[in-house]
C-alpha cells in the first residue's frame, strides 16, 4: 500500500526519538497503534458494508429478474390456452369429423354444398368427362368411349 522499506522506516524512528524523545515515545508508539488499529477496522468495516450492499442490489436484481420471468410464463401460458382454444373453434367450424372437413373444404372454394359437388362429380363419370369445366367436355376430343 505505502511501499515503506526498512531504511524509511529506520529513519522515521530515529526523527521520532529525536523529536519525541526516549520518555514519551513508547505512549506515542502506543497511541499510534491504537490510531492505526481503528483505521483498520473503519476501512473493514466500510468495505464489508459496501460489499453488503452490492450484495443486496445482486440480489435485487434477481428477484426483479424472477418476477419478470414468472410474468412470461404466464403470458406464454396464456398464449397457448388462447391457441389451444382457437384451434378447438376451427375444428368446431370445420366439423368434427375429417371427412366432413375435407369435402367442407372442396366446396369452400366453389361456394356450392358438399352434396351438390359430389353429385356433380357422380356425374361427370356416369357421360365420361372427368368433370373439369377447362377440359371442353371429354377426355379424348371426341365421342366418349
Amino acid at each position: 500500500m505505502f511501499d515503506i522499506g526498512f531504511p524509511e522506516f529506520f529513519l522515521a524512528a530515529v526523527v521520532a526519538l529525536l523529536v519525541i524523545g526516549p520518555e514519551r515515545l513508547p505512549g506515542a508508539l502506543r497511541t499510534a497503534g491504537l490510531w492505526l488499529g481503528r483505521l483498520r477496522r473503519s476501512y473493514y468495516n466500510v468495505k464489508t458494508e459496501i460489499e453488503r450492499e452490492i450484495g443486496m442490489d445482486d440480489v435485487r436484481r434477481q428477484l426483479h429478474n424472477e418476477q419478470v420471468m414468472a410474468d412470461v410464463r404466464r403470458v406464454e401460458r396464456e398464449v397457448q390456452a388462447f391457441g389451444a382454444g382457437a384451434g378447438e373453434d376451427l375444428q368446431l367450424a370445420a366439423g368434427a369429423n375429417p371427412g366432413t372437413a375435407k369435402s367442407s373444404a372442396s366446396s369452400a372454394g366453389t361456394g356450392a354444398p358438399s352434396g351438390s359437388s359430389q353429385a356433380a362429380d357422380g356425374a361427370a363419370a356416369l357421360d365420361g368427362t372427368d368433370g373439369d369445366k377447362g377440359s371442353g367436355g371429354s377426355s379424348g376430343g371426341g365421342a366418349p368411349e
